[in-house]
């Protein structure tokens, strides 16, 4: 069992005023169980899972005809990878069939829709609009490092490709793009993994559930970095295929993305 660090029972005068909330440290047994656990509610409940995972590939197969379009190819990588930066918002649905399976409540395919009715709502659009925005920057910043390093966004691909690691200014943007992304995702990771299923599961203000995410993230950096990167790989594998992995991969993660919310927040 993960380690309680500290207390306040929910439910409690102040609990949603910003008042500490219970966790615990985990570890590598708790994201292998959350895994199996977001693998067992995918095989239990697969249709809703099929329907946000087809989502998301077609969406990016959208952004990918797009950036051929608006001959914006250098992009698309930033384009997908930011496009991972929405997922703990996207991933709603996922948490609240997780949550009804593990309450022992009935759990079908339109019960994800149910979080349009939470009466944390309100908390749950104001910090997905933050992590949209995010999401914005990041594109924003891609954008502006490629014309600072290549003088352009508007490049033929070959150009772009027989650039980018043969020359100076391509290995800066290979170095660059990956570090500012990295920041991104981090910042993502630690502030809204455990933020948005905790507005979903308790009523609780936003300040108090990116404290909670961020207090989760300090008690337990090795594994929650680890956690990313498994989040980071699979996405990345899933994507390879015309993004037909993410039809598997996305509900998986976001069904282990409640469990592991679960074994950190008391």
């Amino acid at each position: 069992m993960p380690e309680q660090l500290a207390a306040a029972p929910f439910g409690q005068p102040g609990a949603a005023g910003g008042q500490a909330v219970a966790v615990r440290r985990i570890g590598g047994d708790d994201l292998r169980f959350a895994l199996r656990k977001g693998w067992e509610d995918f095989r239990a409940v697969p249709t809703h899972a099929y329907l946000v995972g087809l989502i998301y590939a077609v969406l990016g197969l959208v952004i990918i005809r797009a950036s051929f379009h608006y001959s914006l190819l250098p992009l698309i990588f930033p384009l997908i990878g930011g496009f991972a930066l929405l997922g703990p918002f996207a991933a709603l649905g996922l948490y609240e069939v997780s949550r009804r399976r593990e309450a022992g409540e009935e759990a079908r395919f339109w019960h994800m829709f149910k979080v349009s009715g939470s009466p944390n709502r309100g908390g749950i659009l104001r910090l997905g609009l933050g992590v949209a925005l995010v999401f914005l920057a990041w594109l924003w910043i891609a954008m502006a490092l490629l014309r600072m390093t290549y003088g352009s966004a508007d490049i033929a691909i070959g150009t772009f490709l027989a650039e980018l690691f043969t020359t100076s200014h391509g290995w800066t943007l290979v170095i660059l793009g990956n570090a500012i992304g990295a920041a991104f995702a981090l910042a993502i990771l630690a502030l809204a993994t455990f933020a948005f299923p905790m507005l979903l599961d308790r009523e609780v203000d936003v300040s108090t559930a990116v404290a909670t995410s961020l207090r989760v993230f300090f008690a337990s950096p090795g594994p929650m970095l680890a956690w990313g990167v498994i989040v980071g790989v699979s996405l990345f594998l899933a994507s390879v295929p015309l993004l037909l992995g993410l039809l598997v991969v996305l509900p998986v993660l976001g069904h282990a993305t409640w469990h592991l919310y679960r074994r950190a927040v008391g």
